[in-house]
């Protein structure tokens, strides 16, 4: 039985163009599909794409959130499907194990970030230092 609760999973959206914009200007990355309609088109897009890194901020921030960054030990990610202006995305995930490592109470988790639709935009796969954040039954 796992001693961390998993939290409400965090709702984002729906996404805007601006969102879209406002990350790329955070990112730095300026590609044009990501913010010029006809460019978009012009790939066989239906609009512009936000870029997956968007979508696996998210995922982490719900997961920091969760747990503490400072807890953080590994995080990867794999995006999975497009994401796009109208779209609303779901940060979800679970503990599948527990464990002691260098001293430490550590949990592994799968996480997900899906949209609307439940297509799952990106897949995700972290390990924290259990016992850090609120949310834990047992603070160690």
């Amino acid at each position: 039985m796992s001693t961390v609760t998993v939290p409400e999973p965090l709702v984002y959206g729906p996404l805007t163009r601006t969102d879209l914009v406002r990350y790329q200007g955070a990112s730095g990355d300026f590609y044009a599909i990501h913010h010029d309609e006809p460019f978009a088109r012009a790939a066989g897009l239906p609009a512009p794409l936000a870029l997956g890194m968007l979508s696996a901020g998210l995922l982490a921030t719900w997961a920091t959130d969760w747990l503490g960054a400072d807890a953080v030990r590994r995080f990867r990610v794999r995006f999975a499907a497009q994401v796009f202006p109208g779209d609303t995305l779901t940060c979800t995930g679970q503990v599948v194990r527990e464990y002691e490592q260098d001293g430490e109470t550590r949990c592994d988790l799968e996480l997900t970030c899906s949209t609307q639709t439940g297509a799952v935009a990106v897949q995700g796969w972290a390990t924290f230092v259990a016992g850090r954040s609120p949310f834990s039954e047992e603070q160690t």
